[in-house]
This record gives structure tokens, C-alpha cells and sequence, in this order.
């Protein structure tokens, strides 16, 4: 595949596996202080695909039962996550309860291959893809910015690639812009989706700024001392961002260029 100039769909509603969604927010539901907050913050985002881990929930996490009422007071697409299976089988029978549990054939697709970076096992992840595309899911990988990766999950059938800004949870935002920007380039009409190690709304701003379609994150809203505050204003800078880009932001230039014509200006000589 040749690289082409980042042109991409810049008008027009997202639309995911034939599904349009508004909002391109998408929050995690973990390391929330209690229900209440959650609900709250999921609200102040107006995020409509909220993530949620299958093994925390069926393991009896925080909010036990409560959570699927929850979330469905809330009016959200759930996108169920493999979080935590270090191999293929893990996350495919994972994924399969996911389904029966939440009435849904989304699927975050996540094969962890280092405990402490929480880095994608590529190869597994490619494994497992083409295994649930083949059974029916709409999977949403978590992947590295690597576009070979990308091409080979688009090539077992995902429809959206979800390449990582940083690390799970090091809130340290696009640690390899160049390798995002190649991404956007390449896939032009591929929806992509920011995935992780978002930090800050300024974090999220850049990289709708790059023409990515969305953003989906956790812990910087989870652990913020005011969770609905901080809700609010990545919700913001989302919207800012793809703004910003759809409008036509200016390029870099290495010279200053003046704002203001010098050419005709008056010239007063004072003696």
C-alpha cells in the first residue's frame, strides 16, 4: 500500500461497523470511586460507548449486580473488553461470554504480551481476530502503532483499528506521533481510534488535531480528584479537536511570516 496524503473523511458522522455514533469519547469503566461518580462522570462525557472488562464484572468487582442496571439507565453502547488474557484462547473465550453476558458482538480485543508495559502481543492478537471475525464479532483491537500490525488486522476482517498513544495508564499521550500520523495516512478511510495512555484533554485535543476519529480512555477520568469535572472537559477538547482539524489547521513553518503585509506600509523620516 502506498502512502497517501492524510486526506481521510473529514465531514460526516462516524460510523462503526455500519453504526453511527456522535460522540467521539469513548470511557472506561474502572478505578471509578463508586457507581454514582461513574454514572455522573459517563454523563458529563457523553461518551455513548462506554468499556467494561468481563472478567472484573463476573468476578464480583465494586459495583457486583449493580453494574449492568447501571449502564443501562445510562443509554450506552457497551464494547465488552478481553483485558487481562496473555493468549489467543484466553481472549476468544473471553470474548464468547462476553457476548452472552452483554447481548452484544462487540469486542475490545486485548492480548497482553508484557505485564509491565501491558504492550499487545501482536501475533495473538492477529490470531485472535481472525478467529472471532470468523464467528461473528465486530472487534475493536487494541493494538501497537505498528502498520504492519494494521494491516494484518485488516486483513482478518476488523473494520477499526484502535493503536495505542501510550502504555496503559502512564497518562503520557501520543509517545509516537510520527507512527499515529503514518497510521492516518495509510488508512485514510479507516476508522481509528486513540487508544490508551491518554493523559490530559490537551492529549486527546492532538490527536482528533491528527485526524483521528476517536478517543477512548479510562484512568485519566477514573482517578481525576473531580472524575465529572474531568469527564467534562476531555468531552470538550474531543469536540475542539476534531473541529480544529476538520476546519484545516495551518503547517509549521520554520520562518516567522508576518500577519500583517509590510509591502505599501507609510514611511515616516523623522529629523
Amino acid at each position: 500500500m502506498n502512502l497517501r496524503a492524510q486526506e481521510g473523511s473529514k465531514a460526516g458522522p462516524l460510523a462503526l461497523y455500519g453504526t453511527p455514533v456522535v460522540s467521539r469519547l469513548f470511557v472506561g469503566t474502572a478505578g471509578y470511586p463508586s457507581p454514582q461518580v461513574l454514572s455522573e462522570a459517563v454523563k458529563a462525557s457523553q461518551a455513548e460507548i462506554v468499556t467494561v472488562s468481563l472478567r472484573r464484572e463476573t468476578a464480583g468487582g465494586r459495583m457486583g449486580g449493580q453494574f449492568l442496571d447501571l449502564v443501562s439507565a445510562l443509554g450506552v453502547k457497551l464494547l465488552p473488553n478481553t483485558a487481562g488474557c496473555r493468549t489467543p484462547r484466553d481472549a476468544i473465550a473471553t470474548a464468547e461470554m462476553a457476548r452472552e453476558l452483554f447481548g452484544t458482538d462487540w469486542v475490545k480485543l486485548e492480548v497482553i504480551a508484557n505485564d509491565d508495559t501491558l504492550q499487545p502481543d501482536v501475533f495473538g492478537l492477529v490470531e485472535a481476530a481472525k478467529a472471532l471475525v470468523s464467528s461473528g464479532f465486530k472487534v475493536f483491537p487494541y493494538t501497537t502503532e505498528d502498520l504492519s500490525v494494521a494491516e494484518r488486522l485488516l486483513a482478518a476482517g476488523c473494520q477499526v483499528i484502535m493503536p495505542w498513544g501510550a502504555p496503559i495508564g502512564t497518562g503520557r499521550g501520543l509517545a509516537n506521533k510520527q507512527a499515529l500520523m503514518t497510521l492516518r495516512a495509510y488508512f485514510p478511510g479507516v476508522p481509528l481510534v486513540v487508544d490508551a495512555g491518554i493523559g490530559a484533554p490537551s492529549h486527546a485535543a492532538e490527536a482528533m488535531e491528527l485526524g483521528y476519529d476517536a478517543v477512548l480512555l479510562n484512568t485519566a477520568i477514573a482517578k481525576a480528584t473531580d472524575p465529572v469535572g474531568m469527564a467534562r472537559a476531555f468531552s470538550i477538547a474531543v469536540k475542539a479537536g476534531r473541529i480544529g482539524y476538520e476546519a484545516g489547521l495551518m503547517n509549521p513553518r520554520d520562518m516567522a511570516v508576518p500577519s500583517t503585509p509590510v509591502a505599501g506600509t507609510p514611511f515616516f523620516d523623522i529629523e
